[in-house]
């Protein structure tokens, strides 16, 4: 099978590095499409993953537009040369492409349409199938969506896909048993961010003077940090992260994806934006498990006071770790539910659609594989 995998962030670049190598070992053609990403280049770099870039992004949205016809059509050129079967991602790209070719386009997407209206209105009607996490049900209005139970970062943070490597605290400067908590500072420039604040530099200030008094701070950030915070940039190599994240006291910022990420680790998260209480995943996360927490930037004191409230928590880590189990007991590993979906493509759709205990049956294989 030729399958085309787009990517249009770096996140998803660890959503698909496990599907692209497993399919790989399976004896399909596998394509990489990718944006001008630096962070998402060097990670398919790091992972072995061959890649062609269709071109720089735009911040305004008239670039946006304009770049988007230029991916269109660049991404149309390589389907029809390499006769792609499959294309596979979460951008607007492939359902486009997929309209003009015989290409078919399965469309991951794990935001509500509420929050992407542009992605609802010009990338779900195009798209053959729609893939979302059952977090979603009933906040999608896309004929046939695909639920299933799981995440994104359960891709590759499940127990079956992630082993953390412990000698990353060396390499960050943490020293032996000592506390540190893992800071995440967002840029907010995707189309959906528009209006959208995070946390601002007086809060971030308060933030770090508060943990500061509790153990070691690292920050990562994605775009230009303030002097002040220079000195608590984490400087490992990106594929190590999701390690250092796992054997910290606890993860704080203004970002989803590391939040839902800390979250399935089973790693205290707590988040300060403006989407605070509009993101299913994030709030079955919070309100199912009690893995995280969110907080709308006006209502900063209140994190402020729950980093507070969860420090002074006896077994801190022990509960936590115990709530990410009652997660991993209901979720799957999404990386085997990919392949098996594309491999029996379009079959594995209507499979879902007639017998509901399909995804079920998955639910207990991945927990006999955690057991």
């Amino acid at each position: 099978m030729r399958i085309l995998i787009d990517i249009a962030h770096p996140a998803h670049v660890h959503l698909f590095r496990n599907f692209y190598h497993e399919m790989k070992m399976r004896g399909h053609e596998l394509l990489i499409t990718v944006k001008e990403l630096p962070s998402a280049k060097r990670l398919l770099q790091i992972y072995g993953m061959p890649f062609i870039n269709l071109g720089s992004k735009s911040d305004g949205l008239a670039g946006k537009a304009r770049n988007q016809l230029l991916y269109d059509w660049r991404m149309l050129r390589l389907v029809l040369k390499h006769r792609i079967e499959i294309g596979i991602g979460s951008s607007i790209t492939l359902p486009h492409v997929s309209m003009f070719t015989g290409m078919k386009s399965i469309m991951l997407d794990d935001d509500d349409d509420a929050v992407e209206p542009l992605v609802t209105r010009f990338g779900h009607p195009f798209a053959d199938t729609v893939v979302s996490p059952d977090a979603l049900t009933g906040n999608r209005k896309k004929r046939g969506t695909v639920f299933y139970p799981g995440y994104h970062e359960l891709a590759y943070l499940h127990p079956a896909r992630f082993r953390p490597d412990p000698t990353v605290q060396r390499e960050a400067g943490v020293g032996e048993n000592e506390s540190y908590f893992v800071l995440r500072f967002n840029a907010f420039k995707a189309h959906h961010d528009k209006g959208i604040r995070g946390i601002d530099n007086m809060q971030k200030r308060e933030l770090v003077n508060l943990l500061r008094q509790h153990g070691r701070v690292l920050i990562t950030a994605e775009k230009e940090t303030e002097p002040e915070f220079k000195e608590c940039l984490i400087n490992i190599s990106p594929e190590k992260i999701h390690s250092l994240v796992y054997y910290s006291t606890m993860f704080v910022g203004d970002s989803q994806t590391m939040a839902s990420e800390a979250a399935v680790l089973g790693v205290p998260a707590l988040r300060c934006n403006s989407f605070a209480g509009r993101l299913s995943i994030l709030e079955e996360e919070e309100k199912r498990y009690g893995l995280t927490y969110a907080f709308a930037p006006d209502r900063f004191e209140l994190l402020l006071g729950k980093v507070r409230e969860l420090l002074a928590q006896p077994g801190l880590r022990a509960e936590w770790q115990q709530r990410r189990q009652r997660l991993l007991d209901d979720k799957i590993d999404v990386t085997s539910f990919l392949i098996w979906l594309v491999e029996h493509y379009p079959g594995s759709t209507e499979q879902i659609a007639s017998d509901p205990q399909v995804l079920a049956r998955l639910v207990n294989r991945s927990t006999e594989k955690t057991n």
